[in-house]
């Protein structure tokens, strides 16, 4: 019988020895920097001209690694491997799928601190996201393993004299994984093994910012042993084979988590019927959100300054469950602004190899640039209170910003920024709050600090969020413990982490016999 799924445990990094265990797994990844990585079709190790370099974001001087990129040949190549591999990985039985989930999450449990090495180096995370992170990543692992063991039993269906009826699940096909930067390992990982687990085949296209993570991550399937074309590793563009991909007619699936632009793309390309074609091409998408923190008049004002600083600027702001929004009752505006302001000013902003750093820089210099431009608007909608304003030179950091005073309807209000920005709006009342937070076309995640149990509850209603949370921060779900997802343009709501995420990755089959 399997041991009952437990979250993997955070590391406590003020002990020295995982302190010192840390900078060992850093020092190992330094000595591995600039290496090239193949595409890997069918077990096969392909090298291409063209190539991704993987700059490191908090010293664009260092390149990560050097990525060979597919063209569209090298795209049907993937294709057409994924589906010859998908008639026999079809026939494997639930449980022994789940098995390779078992041992993957055992090879990255022991190697833990060199991917949360790799994730300081090349998506610039603080020592502490990358542990949460690489934690997630096993969670998914674990939790997708239990899930498929499940679903493999035979289901309770209503029995009726004369007939053995039996409803099962079966796979898909071939699903094309895009999984985003911000996440490189967790998402990418939750999003890939739970395809594979269900008893389907994937071709995984990762971020082009954060590719050598995935690449190491093939060096775990492969390590236990998950069959040759079962993944096929496929970095490149998303206008070269991104599209090519989703378009292709024995493409069954797509699995997205990314902006809200590119996924309404890849819904409209993946809804159009190709010639070749058997199926609707099912899309498990997340898109995003535009999120806010709800501050009530009788909150705790110190619980909900902490957080939305804490939801904010974790991670310089990149998650699509960050407090981008802070909607505040009047009566107590001002107190929660300037113990904001507060917080923010004594944020530590640098390259975080070094952990006495809290957050490091943007990703690329095309978020750098974009984050910078909605800054400029920012100034011109509310008052700029906190930062503003570049960090230091030899990275892309930008300094945590605060914007108070700034209208419902205002864009940095409005539009998913995805950095270091929070905007300050003022509501009359509780009501008004509520209002004011579904007033975006997202809908992924939210929280109210508040101690009057009526304004809980008429939130838990009319809050419209895929993820809603009481008294504490609007970022931080746990695998299991937190399905995530969210409404409206942040995607499907296919709840990640939860007890019916793979049944998205399945169709039910009926077999009915007369005794």
């Amino acid at each position: 019988m399997l041991i009952e799924f437990k979250n993997e445990p955070f590391t406590n990094f003020r002990l020295p020895e995982n302190k010192q265990a840390f900078e060992e797994a850093l020092a190992k990844v330094e000595s591995e920097l600039g290496r090239e990585y193949d595409l890997i079709i069918g077990g096969e190790r392909i090298k291409t001209e063209k190539k991704i370099r993987s700059i490191n974001p908090s010293n664009k001087e260092q390149v990560v690694g050097i990525v060979s990129q597919a063209d569209q040949a090298l795209a049907e190549k993937a294709i057409q491997t994924a589906a010859q591999t998908f008639e026999a990985w079809k026939a494997v039985s639930g449980d022994a799928r789940a098995r390779y989930l078992y041992k993957a999450a055992a090879i990255l449990r022991r190697r833990k601190h060199e991917f949360s090495a790799w994730l300081v180096k090349e998506a610039g995370k603080s020592w502490a996201e990358a542990d949460a992170d690489t934690a997630e990543a096993i969670d998914f692992m674990e939790y997708y393993g239990r899930q498929m063991d499940k679903l493999s039993q035979r289901q309770e269906l209503p029995r009726i004299p004369g007939e053995d009826n039996e409803l099962y699940y079966i796979p898909l096909g071939v699903g094309v994984v895009i999984p985003p930067w911000n996440f490189p390992l967790a998402i990418m990982v939750g999003m890939t093994t739970a395809a594979l687990v269900s008893g389907n085949t994937v071709v995984l296209k990762p971020a082009s910012t954060t590719p050598v993570i995935a690449a190491k991550f093939m060096e775990i399937l492969e390590d236990a042993g998950v069959p040759k074309g079962v993944v096929n590793f496929l970095p490149g563009s998303g206008g070269e084979v991104g599209d090519f991909l989703v378009e292709h007619p024995l493409t069954r699936f797509i699995s997205f988590t990314g902006s809200r632009d590119v996924g309404l793309r890849i819904n409209e390309l993946a809804a159009k019927h190709r010639p070749g074609q058997k199926w609707m091409k099912r899309l498990i998408a997340e898109m995003g959100g535009k999120d806010s923190i709800v501050v009530d008049s009788d909150a705790d004002l110190e619980l909900a300054a902490q957080m939305i600083v804490t939801s904010a600027f974790g991670f310089s702001g990149q998650k699509c469950s960050a407090c981008s929004r802070a909607i505040v009752h009047q009566d107590v505006y001002d107190q929660v602004l300037s113990r904001v302001v507060e917080l923010t000013k004594a944020l530590t902003v640098g390259d975080v190899v070094r952990n006495d750093f809290y957050t490091g820089p943007v990703v690329d210099e095309k978020a750098y640039n974009k984050i910078l431009e909605y800054i400029e608007i920012g100034k011109k909608e509310g008052k700029l209170m906190a930062g503003g304003e570049k960090g230091p030179d030899n990275g892309y950091y930008i300094m945590p910003t605060v914007f108070a005073d700034v209208a419902p309807d205002a864009r940095i209000m409005q539009e998913e920024i995805f950095g270091p920005v929070v905007a300050f709006c003022k509501a009359k009342d509780f009501d008004e709050a509520l209002e004011i937070a579904n007033n975006t076309e997202y809908g992924l995640t939210g929280s109210v600090i508040s101690r009057n149990r009526a304004h809980l509850e008429k939130a838990r209603t009319e809050f419209h969020v895929g993820n809603l949370y009481f008294n504490r921060k609007c970022t931080g779900a746990l695998v299991g413990v937190h399905p995530f997802g969210g409404f409206n343009m942040s995607g499907t709501d296919s709840k990640a982490g939860g007890p019916d995420y793979l049944l998205l990755f399945t169709q039910a089959k009926l077999v009915s016999e007369v005794l």
